[in-house]
């Protein structure tokens, strides 16, 4: 529970308190205080109106304020259903993902960590942030089969994301040449598999 989200639940907490003192009897007010102090002066009816009034326009605006917040709370931080949600998504949706790379070699697992994080970004809903996902790569990761943890702000669950990379040679592409004819260049092909579970890597 993030910051926002307990400091609104306090406000609600303290609303309930307000109203539960707006419902006490005067009677009883008045029996308290002569316990109290029996030479106290009685309290008129119209202190207890004035009160009861005080009490709720306060409760009110308690509620008001907490449940504004928690609105707020929610456009700022991710929860565990919407992480769920995006991760499998955007596991559905890089399975099979293919891509050519130049001379410069082939994707390294730094990139997966770019991807995977682009695509929990982009599913995770019209309440979920647009940031605050972070992609964690673990231990003994190469370029051909890569782990990651994916957490993210105010979510308390984990994904472990793996990636396994296979060429994949009808995914070459060689661009025409200068002239028009056959070129030169290929760019090679590779092929991604991606699974997921819960729980860290």
């Amino acid at each position: 529970m993030d910051a926002l989200t307990k400091l609104n639940v306090l406000g609600l907490v303290l609303s309930a308190v307000l109203l539960a003192m707006a419902c006490v009897k005067a009677d009883r007010v008045r029996a308290w205080r002569t316990s109290v102090n029996p030479s106290a002066p009685d309290l008129p009816d119209s202190a207890f109106v004035a009160a009861r009034v005080l009490f709720l326009t306060l409760a009110g605006i308690g509620v008001y304020t907490a449940v504004h917040g928690f609105g707020v709370s929610d456009d700022v931080s991710w929860s565990d259903g919407e992480l769920t949600s995006a991760v499998r998504q955007a596991t559905d949706d890089l399975d099979g993902y293919t891509f050519q790379a130049d001379d410069s070699g082939p994707l390294s697992f730094t990139d997966y960590e770019s991807l995977i994080e682009d695509k929990v970004t982009e599913y995770g809903g019209g309440d979920a942030p647009a940031y605050g996902v972070t992609v964690e790569p673990a231990d003994g990761n190469t370029d051909d089969t890569a782990s990651f943890t994916v957490t993210a702000d105010g979510a308390d669950n984990a994904f472990c994301t793996h990636i396994e990379r296979t060429r994949s040679k009808k995914d070459d592409y060689t661009p025409p040449g200068i002239a028009g004819g056959e070129g030169t260049l290929t760019y090679l092909g590779y092929r991604i598999s991606v699974s997921e579970r819960e729980g860290e890597c």
